[in-house]
């Protein structure tokens, strides 16, 4: 599409140094607006992704893709619902859990924490789950020894494995003086770390026959529980396969798949994201502006050399080529500049935060205020290449103007003032 001529001319009137010094600042501006607009947009996005996936892949750890809760307290002969639910296409796993509510205790501390139960090969088969829990605290948890509790409950309650706390639970029990709320002591047998401080700071593991003791639920012929969890072989078929199994228990339980369950935080993850892409977005197009006034700085400047050019030859369509070379020359150097510095950035992100907090003595993400106590990053191919493609197209628009202004102009008004 450019020939030799074109591309030589165009490198020449881009690197030139004498009168057109201002234009070359201009230029160098307009390539780093690009570069870091497009650095940013590859940054966000690999960010927002990497969040949303992060605190997917813990929801969907401890609750499975699809839970089941009874309309009153419990759930009763869970083997038979069970078998219905493993009968349905997609579905991959079933199992029981106990849940309830609780204030956990322990010298002088007290916090509201969520106790879960669960038989010990159903927490072995969470790897997100099992895999963050301390050394030692499987084997205990298999054999019923106490309770697991999250990484940050533990040090808020200023207990450690090998210590104790005090669980009080609302449901409790009525006597002659009235209710009695459920109090019992339980060894920590471990702790887990899922570095999301939502489940860090309120979650309690408990084997299973231990939670139907401690909240009441008695063992009945056929089971007994207060929820069910099913782990699906796609988790996009979620919402249907929920709707299946309700349809076939004629609606007697409350069924939540996980985009319903958690909605509320992916709709708004969904839209900080993409306000911040536009956003963004904007910086490109602020340095395309840039482009197109030192284009035509640069045209005004040379208006002589056009003119000549024109006189020996040089066809409108040669004239428009070479400064659309010299404007798409500036906005590819920013976009791929910026490419390689997104990629880095999202790639070294918690590096970069460790590095600032040790700049500025102190801690930008404080897991006490946000999800996660981590900047996890996952690049996305197309999203990177629609972030390339937006930052040239953006070029490109900025180079018409005035390469059209440039192979508009009549040789001889250029040379009349010469």
């Amino acid at each position: 599409m450019f020939n030799y001529v074109e591309r030589k001319l165009s490198w020449a009137y881009l690197r030139s140094k004498r009168k057109e010094g201002f234009v070359s600042v201009i230029a160098f501006f307009s390539v780093c607006g690009i570069m870091l607009g497009v650095a940013t947009l590859i940054l966000v996005t690999s960010l927002m992704n990497g969040i949303r996936e992060e605190m997917l892949s813990n929801f969907i750890g401890v609750d499975g893709h699809i839970t089941i809760y009874p309309q009153g307290k419990v759930i009763d002969n869970t083997q038979s619902l069970m078998q219905t639910i493993k009968n349905v296409a997609g579905v991959n796993k079933v199992a029981e859990r106990i849940e309830g509510q609780v204030m956990a205790s322990n010298s002088g501390k007290a916090l509201g924490a969520q106790i879960i139960g669960f038989h010990a090969e159903d927490l072995a088969a969470k790897p997100k789950l099992s895999e963050a829990i301390s050394a030692g605290g499987m084997p205990a948890f298999a054999q019923n020894t106490g309770i697991i509790l999250g990484e940050r409950l533990a040090q808020n309650l200023g207990v450690k494995v090998g210590g104790a706390v005090t669980l009080i639970s609302p449901q409790g029990r009525a006597t002659f003086a009235g209710m009695v709320p459920r109090i019992k002591n339980y060894n920590v047998i471990g702790t887990f770390k899922l570095g999301m401080h939502m489940l860090d700071s309120s979650l309690i593991l408990m084997p299973y026959a231990d939670a139907q003791t401690y909240f009441g639920i008695a063992p009945i012929e056929g089971g007994a529980a207060s929820g069910l969890e099913i782990v699906l072989q796609n988790m996009e078929s979620a919402p249907q396969i929920a709707e299946q199994i309700n349809q076939l228990t004629n609606g007697q339980y409350r069924v939540y798949d996980w985009k319903r369950g958690n909605q509320s935080i992916f709709t708004a993850l969904k839209i900080q994201r993409d306000v911040m892409v536009v956003i963004l977005a904007l910086i490109v197009i602020v340095a395309a502006f840039n482009i197109i006034s030192s284009l035509i700085m640069l045209v005004q400047d040379k208006a002589a050399d056009i003119a000549i050019l024109r006189t020996m030859g040089a066809s409108r369509g040669m004239i428009l080529r070479i400064f659309m070379l010299a404007g798409m020359g500036l906005g590819a150097a920013g976009t791929f500049m910026g490419l390689g510095l997104g990629i880095l950035a999202a790639r070294y992100i918690d590096n970069i935060r460790h590095g600032l907090e040790v700049l500025l003595g102190q801690q930008i993400l404080v897991g006490d205020v946000y999800f996660l106590s981590s900047l996890p990053t996952r690049t996305d191919p197309s999203e990177v290449l629609a972030v390339v493609a937006l930052s040239l197209s953006i070029s490109f628009f900025a180079t018409l103007y005035p390469a059209w202004k440039a192979a508009s102009r009549q040789p001889g008004e250029a040379l009349r003032y010469e």
